[in-house]
């Protein structure tokens, strides 16, 4: 199999595991895009945009690309600081009044940037009716608890970081990220990249796929976030303990009781957990097709609301990294990391800075990478990354849903990129 697209020939190594990950049956469409110091490098795709039709995945096929949406989401927060319209470090009461009910008003806009305000998981069912109405879904986090001291700890706020951090955008520009996204990033700079995608995207995106479904999310349609066993390509346990302990075993092989990946797979598998209350509700898989439903492609969600080809989310790294988006000073201090270790919701060590996930085990990057790169990955095995030191832009989307055992898809094309620079 040959990938169709470009790649420099010192990039020839990235086109070789591009197109391994086909071969070993890992792909079903994919698109992996590469800037150096600005320039286009990589740009392949590749397979089958719809598994049901056998629809091909073309040069500008769009698809639904989860948790890389925070990055971009991030980056709209930092240009209204740039500008003197939000204080990072300020509360989030400022700009947001109603948000201080509940002992909230010391969580500052840094907190919710980096995933320490205890706001993880919205309490009440969020009904579809409220899917694109976002300001209804905010004032519901409005109107909760934190259930740890905020800035005490970080644990990952799945879906909630988007609701938050786009209540703050509202508040003060009047309008959606999506909105701003399209007006000051994707629209002046020609990126293929939606938050909020109109309805000719929708009709051409890629649709996600799985192989299984797991019956353990929060609802129990199999739809939840960020990689793990309650996502649409998670191992099914069958909805009784000897099956999930099965399950259990089969994904972990071999680790037990206190490893963090086992408690985080164990918890993957119990609907009640912190970490599958966080990551389903709101719940796509409320509707026909879930996530592939173009009400959720429509509502733009600023945490997992992104639909975008690999080499839009690159475009942006690399006007990013290219400090044609914020300044500079404002991206190294956007980048450096704020919280290091445990997270209270994935269990594993996660690192973030204002936004932007850091090398751990949530974003792996080889060892030339790891103190330079920054970005987001998204469910399924997206991701999206920037690096200053190294002058690097790259991003991968797919549409076949890696299970809870993870996949290393990306992490093969982001080594095999940092191995190919000089």
């Amino acid at each position: 199999m040959t990938a169709q697209g470009d790649c420099d020939p010192r990039f020839a190594r990235v086109r070789e595991v591009f197109e391994g990950n086909f071969a070993r049956g890992e792909e079903l469409g994919a698109s992996f895009a590469v800037y150096l110091d600005g320039e286009p490098v990589v740009d392949l795709w590749d397979g089958v945009a719809d598994r049901h039709t056998g629809r091909p995945w073309v040069r500008d096929t769009p698809v639904l690309s989860y948790s890389c949406t925070k990055g971009v989401t991030a980056t709209a927060l930092h240009m209204l600081a740039e500008r003197g319209l939000v204080d990072v470090r300020g509360p989030v009461a400022e700009v947001w009044p109603e948000f201080a009910a509940h002992g909230k008003e010391k969580i500052t806009v840094e907190h919710l940037l980096t995933h320490q305000a205890g706001l993880p998981v919205i309490e009440r069912e969020v009904p579809v009716e409220e899917f694109e109405d976002q300001a209804a879904i905010a004032d519901r986090l409005a109107g909760q608890a934190p259930i740890w001291e905020p800035g005490t700890a970080h644990g990952y706020h799945a879906l909630t970081y988007g609701f938050l951090v786009g209540e703050v955008i509202r508040r003060v520009t009047g309008g959606s990220v999506g909105e701003m996204v399209a007006a000051e990033i994707a629209g002046p700079r020609g990126l293929d990249l939606w938050l909020g995608a109109p309805d000719d995207v929708t009709a051409r995106a890629g649709q996600l796929s799985a192989s299984t479904r797991t019956t353990t999310s929060a609802d129990g349609t199999g739809t939840g976030e960020d990689g793990t066993a309650s996502d649409p390509g998670a191992v099914d346990a069958g909805g009784d303990e000897g099956g999930a302990n099965r399950a259990l075993d089969a994904v972990m092989g071999g680790r037990g009781p206190g490893d963090p990946l086992y408690e985080m797979a164990k918890a993957s598998l119990d609907k009640d957990s912190l970490m599958n209350r966080a990551m389903g509700n709101p719940s796509p898989g409320k509707l026909k097709g879930g996530a592939n439903h173009p009400v959720i492609m429509r509502a733009g969600w600023p945490a997992m609301g992104l639909v975008t080809t690999a080499r839009g989310l690159a475009g942006f790294y690399r006007d990013l990294v290219a400090g044609d988006i914020v300044k500079p000073e404002t991206l190294d201090d956007a980048i450096r990391r704020r919280v290091q270790g445990p997270d209270r919701v994935m269990f594993v060590d996660s690192s973030f800075g204002l936004g932007y996930m850091r090398s751990g085990l949530t974003f792996l990057t080889p060892a030339k990478g790891a103190d330079s790169a920054f970005g987001h990955t998204g469910l399924g095995g997206s991701i999206g990354l920037g690096d200053v030191r190294h002058g690097l832009a790259m991003a991968y989307n797919m549409n076949k849903m890696a299970s809870a055992a993870g996949s290393l898809r990306a992490f093969r094309l982001v080594e095999a990129t940092y191995n190919s620079l000089p």
